[in-house]
C-alpha cells in the first residue's frame, strides 16, 4: 500500500545494504520511521517490542531472522539456537512458529554450504506468499461486501466495524481484515469503517492512519461503542483478523474481539474473520482451553502514548500511582459466534468440517503429523 504516495511493504530486503528494513510501528501514526535490522537480537526486540506486529508480519520477520542466522553460521546447532530464541518472543500468534518450523525443516535438508542463500530466498518467498494470500482474502471478502451493497439504498455506504489493526502494516501488504475494504473502495463501492480504538495500545489508530491514507471513510470509536452502534442498526458486518485459529474454528484475536462477537450475535450482525491459512493451528481444537494468552507489560495499560500539541511524542500515566495493570493481549471467540471465515481459498463456516473442506491438504498433513 502507499504512504504519502509511495508504495511500501511493511518489511523489505535492501539489496544495496544487504539487510532487512522494517517500518517501526511504535511511532505510528504520528511518525513514519524505518529501521534496519542487523542482528538476531534486533529481530527478537522488533517482535517483542511490537516494532513489527500482526501474526503474518511476525512470521515473515522470523523467516528473515532465520536467514540471518543461516548466513552467519549455517550449522544445525545454530539454526536450532535461532529457532528457540525467536520462538519465545511472542507465544500466541501461530505464524511465528509456522515460519520458524518451515525454515528450519527446509534448511536442515540442505548441505550447510547451500543454506544461507536458500534461507534468504525462502524468506522472500514467505513474504511474497503473504501478499498473495491477503490479496485473495480481499477478493473473497469483497463478494460479501458486494452482496450487502446491492441491498442498500443508493448512496448509503456499507458500514463495517473492525477491531485492532489487521491492516497492511500487520502483514507484508494488503492486510487481512482490511483487504476486502481496500478492494471494495477501489471498486467504487461506498463503505464506512468503524475503527475500534483497541486499548491498551490503541492499534485502531494504525487502522485509521491506513484507511485515511487510502481515502476510505472511517470513524475512530471507543471500544465500548460498537454494541451501541449495532443496537441502532449502524453496523452491517464485522470483520476482524486473527492471530491463531483452531482446527474447529475458534478464533484468538486481540483482546476485546470476543465482546464484539457477543454484541454482533445479540444484534444479528454478521461477524466474519479474515483468516490466512498459516494462522490455522491444526494441533489445537479448543481455543479457550488450549491457546496460551500472552500477558504483556502492565505499563501498556497504565500509560498511553500520544502526540502533544507542540508535536512531541511521549507517554502519560492515566492511572493512580501504585495501581497495577492487567494486560492479557488476546481473547478467544468460540466458533459458534463466528458467521464465517474469509480465507484465501474462499469463505467457510467456522467449524472443523468447514476448514477441512477448504484445506483438505493441510488437514491431512496435520492428522498424519
Amino acid at each position: 500500500m502507499k504512504v504519502n504516495g509511495t508504495h511500501y511493504r511493511s518489511l523489505w530486503w535492501d539489496e544495496d545494504k544487504d539487510a532487512l528494513q522494517i517500518i517501526d510501528q511504535r511511532w505510528l501514526p504520528h511518525e513514519f520511521r524505518v529501521q534496519q535490522v542487523n542482528t538476531l537480537q534486533d529481530f527478537a526486540d522488533a517482535i517483542v517490542e511490537m516494532r513489527v506486529r500482526g501474526a503474518p508480519l511476525i512470521g515473515a520477520t522470523a523467516a528473515y531472522g532465520m536467514a540471518l542466522a543461516a548466513g552467519s553460521d549455517p550449522s544445525d546447532e545454530n539454526l536450532d539456537k535461532a529457532w528457540e530464541y525467536l520462538d519465545k518472543t511472542r507465544p500466541t500468534a501461530i505464524n511465528l512458529r509456522w515460519a520458524l518450523n518451515r525454515c528450519r525443516a527446509k534448511l536442515k535438508a540442505l548441505p550447510e554450504g547451500d543454506r544461507a542463500a536458500a534461507a534468504l530466498q525462502l524468506a522472500h518467498e514467505i513474504s511474497d506468499e503473504d501478499v498473495d494470500i491477503n490479496y485473495r482474502i480481499g477478493q473473497n471478502g469483497l463478494e460479501i461486501i458486494r452482496r450487502i451493497a446491492a441491498g442498500k439504498p443508493d448512496g448509503e455506504p456499507v458500514r463495517i466495524l473492525t477491531h485492532c489493526n489487521a491492516g497492511w502494516i500487520a502483514t507484508v501488504d494488503w492486510g487481512t481484515a482490511t483487504s476486502p475494504m481496500y478492494q471494495a473502495h477501489d471498486e467504487n463501492i461506498a463503505i464506512h469503517v468503524w475503527v475500534d480504538e483497541t486499548r491498551p495500545r490503541n492499534q485502531g489508530a494504525l487502522t485509521s492512519w491506513e484507511l485515511g491514507s487510502h481515502g476510505i471513510a472511517h470513524t475512530y470509536i471507543t471500544d465500548n461503542a460498537g454494541g451501541h452502534l449495532m443496537q441502532h442498526g449502524q453496523v452491517d458486518l464485522v470483520i476482524t483478523g486473527t492471530d491463531r485459529t483452531t482446527r474447529r474454528g475458534d478464533v484468538c484475536n486481540k483482546i476485546g474481539t470476543y465482546l464484539k462477537a457477543l454484541a454482533a450475535k445479540a444484534n444479528d450482525v454478521p461477524f466474519y474473520v479474515a483468516l490466512p491459512s498459516p494462522t490455522i493451528d491444526w494441533t489445537v481444537e479448543d481455543g479457550v482451553a488450549e491457546i496460551p494468552i500472552e500477558e504483556r507489560l502492565e505499563r501498556e495499560v497504565t500509560h498511553v502514548q500520544g502526540q502533544t500539541e507542540d508535536g512531541r511524542i511521549g507517554q502519560v500515566q492515566v492511572t493512580p500511582h501504585g495501581t497495577p495493570g492487567g494486560n492479557p493481549a488476546f481473547d478467544v471467540t468460540p466458533n459458534h459466534l463466528v458467521t464465517g471465515l474469509i480465507t484465501e481459498r474462499g469463505v467457510c463456516e467456522a467449524s472443523a468440517d468447514g476448514l477441512a473442506g477448504l484445506f483438505p491438504d493441510l488437514a491431512k498433513v496435520a492428522r498424519s503429523a
